[in-house]
C-alpha cells in the first residue's frame, strides 16, 4: 500500500507534464489569452518545481518525509481545483505557480519514502513501479486530456486531481511510516535559494518578454543582464557557503557537468516540440483536443520503450553510445519537423514524434546515469535532484526560448506573409496587430471580408505562423547537435547503474 500511495502522488504530477499542452488552445479560447501567457502557464509551473526540488527534499529530510509528501499531495490537488475555477489566466498562471510548489514538495521525498520503506532486495522493485506510474501517466496524458478537454472541460484536466490526490492522502494517512534524517543538524541555503530562483525568473521572464518588448530593448536586456548577475551571485555563493543547494564541487567532474547539461538540451527539445505542436495540430490542422491526443501518442508512448533500452546500452556500452544515439534521432527530428507546412499529412509527423520518443529515452536514461554515477557516493542523492531540477528547467528553457524565437518570428514576416497571399498592403499592415494570436496558430477575423480574402488571410497567417515553427525547430535541431558533440566527451562513473530517472 505504500507503493499505491506513492505511485498515486507521482501519476498526479506525470499527467500534469503532458495534458497542459492539449488544454492550451482551449484555455486561450476561453480565458483570451496570449501566447506569452501560455507560455507562463507552463513555464510558471516548471520553474517552481525546478527551484525547490532540492531544497524540498532536505525539508523532507529535516521534519519527515512522510508529512513533506502529504503536504505536497495536499498542496496540489487544492492548487489543482484552484487552477479549475479561478476564471483568469492571471489567476491560472499564480496557481500554476503554486502547484509547482507543491509538486516539489511531493517528487523528491516519494523516492526517500521507498528507500526507508523497502529492503535492498526489494527496492529495485519498488522503484519500477514508482517509475512505471510516471511513465504510464505520462503516455496517457494526452488521450485523457483530450478526452476531458473534449468533452467535459479544459478545467476538468486539473480537477481531476482532486479525486486522485484524496485516495493518495487517505491511503498515505494510513499507511506510510515516517522517516527523517537524523543525522545532524539540516541548513537551508536560504541566499543560494533566492539567487537561483531570482536569476531563472528574469532570465525566463526577459526571453518571454522580448517577444513584445524586442531583443534590443533596454527592459529585455536589463532582465537578462539582471538573471546574468543573479546567478552569478548564486554560483559565489554556493562555492562558499557550509550547505550549499548545490555543491559546486560536483561540476570539477566533466562527465557529470556535460551530463547535466545534456538533460537540460534534451528537455528543451521535448517540451518546446510538445507546446507548438500541439498549437500546429489543434489550431493550424484543426484537430479536436482528443484527435491531437492521439496523434502525439507515438512520442509518449515510445518514450516508455526506449527508457529500458537505453538502459541497457547504457550498461553494455557506456553513456556514449545510447546519448550519441539519442541526440542523433533529435537533430533528425527536428530538420524533419522544418518540412511541415499547414496542409502536410501526418506521415510527415509520426516519424518525427517516434524519433524524439526514442531520442530522449535513449538519452536521458543514460545521461541521468552518468550525473549519479560520476558523482562520490555521499552526494547521490544531490545528484539525484541535480538530474530532476535540469529535467524542470529544460522544460522551462524550451517553452520560453523556443516560444520567442516563433513569436518574433511571426511579428517580422506577417505583413510580408499576408501581402504574399493576397491581401491588400493597408490590410495585411492592421492585421499585424494581431501577431499574438497568429503566434499560436490562429486566424485573425475580418469581419465583412469575402470570402477570397478570408481565404488569403489563413493563408498568410499560416504561413506566418509555419515560418516560426520552421525556425523554431532550426534552433531546436542545432542545440541537439551541440549535445551530441558534447557526448562524444562523457564517460562513465565509478557508480554507474545506480542513477533514478526522474521526470
Amino acid at each position: 500500500m505504500t507503493l499505491v500511495s506513492v505511485a498515486l502522488g507521482v501519476i498526479m504530477v506525470g499527467l500534469d507534464a503532458t495534458v497542459v499542452s492539449i488544454a492550451n488552445p482551449r484555455i486561450a479560447e476561453d480565458l483570451h489569452a496570449s501566447l506569452s501567457d501560455l507560455q507562463w502557464v507552463t513555464n510558471s509551473y516548471l520553474l517552481a518545481l525546478a527551484v525547490l526540488l532540492i531544497p524540498a527534499g532536505k525539508l523532507g529530510d529535516r521534519f519527515g518525509r512522510r508529512r513533506i509528501f502529504l503536504i505536497g499531495v495536499v498542496g496540489f490537488a487544492l492548487t489543482s481545483l484552484g487552477v479549475g475555477l479561478v476564471g483568469s489566466i492571471t489567476g491560472v498562471i499564480v496557481f500554476r505557480a503554486l502547484q509547482g510548489v507543491a509538486g516539489a514538495l511531493l517528487m523528491p521525498n516519494t523516492l526517500a519514502i521507498l528507500r526507508s520503506a523497502f529492503p535492498p532486495e526489494k527496492l529495485n522493485m519498488a522503484i519500477g513501479v514508482w517509475g512505471g506510474a510516471s511513465a504510464i501517466s505520462i503516455a496517457a496524458g494526452p488521450i485523457i486530456g483530450g478526452l476531458l478537454v473534449e468533452h467535459v472541460s479544459w478545467e476538468s484536466v486539473f480537477i481531476i486531481n482532486i479525486p486522485v490526490g484524496a485516495v493518495a492522502l487517505v491511503v498515505g494517512l494510513l499507511v506510510l511510516a515516517e522517516s527523517r534524517d537524523e543525522s545532524g543538524p539540516h541548513h537551508l541555503d536560504v541566499p543560494g535559494l533566492l539567487t537561483l530562483a531570482g536569476g531563472l525568473f528574469a532570465l525566463v521572464f526577459g526571453m518571454i518578454k522580448a517577444q513584445s518588448w524586442g531583443w534590443d530593448s533596454g527592459r529585455t536586456i536589463g532582465f537578462l543582464v539582471a538573471a546574468a548577475v543573479l546567478l552569478v551571485a548564486f554560483v559565489l555563493i554556493e562555492s562558499r557557503v557550509r550547505a550549499p543547494l548545490v555543491p559546486m564541487r560536483l561540476f570539477r567532474n566533466r562527465s557529470l557537468s556535460l551530463s547535466t547539461l545534456i538533460v537540460v538540451l534534451t528537455f528543451l527539445a521535448l517540451f518546446g516540440v510538445l507546446f507548438f505542436l500541439t498549437l500546429y495540430l489543434q489550431n493550424v490542422h484543426g484537430y479536436s483536443a482528443v484527435q491531437a491526443g492521439v496523434r502525439t501518442l507515438p512520442l509518449s508512448a515510445v518514450f516508455m520503450v526506449s527508457s529500458p533500452l537505453g538502459a541497457a546500452l547504457n550498461a553494455r556500452f557506456g553513456p556514449r553510445v545510447p546519448i550519441a544515439a539519442g541526440m542523433t534521432l533529435l537533430v533528425g527530428a527536428f530538420v524533419l519537423l522544418t518540412q511541415l507546412e499547414p496542409d502536410s499529412s501526418y506521415h510527415l509527423l509520426w516519424p518525427a514524434f517516434v524519433a524524439i520518443g526514442v531520442g530522449v529515452g535513449l538519452t536521458v536514461t543514460a545521461a541521468s546515469d552518468a550525473i549519479v554515477g560520476n558523482a562520490p557516493v555521499a552526494d547521490s542523492g544531490v545528484a539525484g535532484g541535480l538530474q530532476s531540477t535540469a529535467t524542470q528547467l529544460g522544460g522551462v528553457l524550451g517553452t520560453a526560448i523556443l516560444g520567442s524565437v516563433l513569436a518574433s518570428r511571426v511579428g517580422s514576416v506577417l505583413g510580408d506573409r499576408l501581402v504574399a497571399a493576397g491581401v491588400p498592403a493597408a490590410q495585411a499592415e492592421r492585421l499585424t496587430q494581431a501577431k499574438e494570436a497568429v503566434g499560436q496558430g490562429l486566424v485573425p477575423p475580418v469581419p465583412g471580408a469575402s470570402d477570397a480574402l478570408r481565404a488569403a488571410v489563413e493563408s498568410g497567417s499560416h504561413a506566418a505562423f509555419m515560418s516560426g515553427l520552421h525556425v523554431s525547430m532550426v534552433i531546436g535541431a542545432a542545440l541537439s547537435a551541440v549535445a551530441l558533440l558534447l557526448a562524444l566527451l562523457i564517460r562513465p562513473g565509478e557508480n554507474a547503474g545506480s542513477g533514478v530517472v526522474h521526470v
